[in-house]
């Protein structure tokens, strides 16, 4: 946790590409709403370029001074990058989320999945509106360590090499047991859930080794082991049973996608990505090149995106208003989803970007009335 207590957080903004220049461009109105609501700290949000688009016109997707940026700010607020015809000389398509996720320590990549009211109901089960958990996804090795290192060579073979390290099994792993003890306070019980392949990879029999000897330290919260295949049958048959999931980072960026579905899709899942000293926080969601540019694209990730970024920042510096204010955004968003009277063209409704958006600050006023006030700061 930081040792100083801020009153204006810098906030490198990256909208990047398609619709995460209009979910950013709504998200900013939503926060910059929120912030005059309360006599918290404030944000400066900052945009700054990068991206498929920055990259065909000038030859560079993560320029030095965004990256510099990025370094030096509070926290990064993340649109989406990528558009299918801009690639690299050599076919891949320039990504500089994960660029930023190298560059600043991102190791764990958090997916919080909750169903609410006004979410389509895609299970049947009744006891599907009780999904809440949370995947965290370690991000800086595994399959994903393979990129730009791959290899071909003269008989037509193929090899892509997995890295699974102590360190950052041991450090996700630790994550994700303080994230369970965190959310045990609002659920009243906590379970960890180790995915990986320990019956055929000797490297996932080592992620799974790692994890129980870090579980040593986490008395009060329970763990379990799965096969990432018999985990992907338990999200859909019976996901309410589930808390907090940690993975490996491509295993983890698959379960993520199905994660989604199970709430209706992309347009209302959020994330992190979260370092020792760096977070970045950006919708689940791609950059949609078929609905760029024509205002239909779902906002709501992007809120809750936000809402996770306050939150990440209430805690490193000790500011429960920053707390009390994504509560808030959460409880506008729930309530407009909840009343059934505007509903995202992505799930059947007519509502666009724009509506959504203007609705979700209207909701703020009485929204903030429902949440608790925020206690004083732990320390002075």
């Amino acid at each position: 946790m930081s040792q100083i207590t801020p009153s204006v957080y810098e906030i490198a903004v990256l909208p990047g590409d398609g619709i995460g220049v209009e979910v950013m461009q709504a998200c900013v109105a939503l926060l910059e709403a929120a912030q005059r609501l309360d006599r918290g700290p404030q944000l400066k949000l900052t945009r700054y370029d990068a991206g498929a688009q920055h990259y065909a016109k000038h030859g560079e997707a993560l320029p030095e001074r965004t990256l510099d940026a990025a370094r030096a700010a509070h926290a990064v607020l993340f649109g989406a990058m990528g558009w299918p015809d801009v690639r690299y000389p050599d076919g891949t398509e320039p990504i500089p989320q994960l660029d930023l996720r190298m560059a600043l320590d991102l190791y764990a990549g958090v997916r919080p999945i909750r169903w609410f009211p006004g979410l389509p109901k895609v299970l049947t089960d009744e006891r599907a509106a009780g999904i809440d958990f949370v995947l965290v996804r370690e991000q800086t090795e595994g399959l994903f360590y393979a990129r730009g290192k791959g290899s071909i060579n003269e008989a037509g073979e193929s090899y892509d090499t997995m890295q699974i390290t102590r360190r950052g099994t041991d450090r996700v792993s630790r994550f994700a047991f303080k994230l369970a003890e965190q959310r045990k306070r609002r659920r009243g019980q906590a379970n960890v859930t180790c995915v990986d392949k320990a019956n055929v990879f000797t490297s996932m029999a080592f992620f799974r080794d790692v994890f129980n000897d870090a579980a040593k330290d986490f008395p009060g919260v329970s763990f379990d082991h799965a096969y990432v295949d018999a985990m992907a049958l338990t999200m859909i048959k019976k996901p309410w049973t589930l808390d907090v999931m940690v993975t490996e980072n491509m295993f983890g960026d698959i379960l993520s996608d199905l994660a989604a579905g199970l709430i209706g899709g992309m347009g209302m899942a959020p994330s992190a990505d979260v370092g020792d000293h760096h977070g970045l926080f950006q919708p689940a969601h791609g950059t949609a090149p078929d609905i760029a540019g024509q205002g239909k694209a779902n906002p709501g990730a992007m809120f809750l995106s936000g809402a996770m970024m306050l939150d990440w920042l209430a805690d490193r510096h000790d500011q429960p208003e920053l707390e009390q204010r994504a509560r808030t955004i959460e409880a506008a968003l729930e309530a407009v989803l909840g009343s059934g009277a505007v509903r995202p063209m992505e799930y059947g409704g007519d509502a666009g970007t724009k509506a959504m958006t203007d609705a979700v600050i209207a909701a703020l006023p009485q929204a903030a009335a429902t949440i608790p006030a925020a206690p004083l700061a732990r320390r002075a």
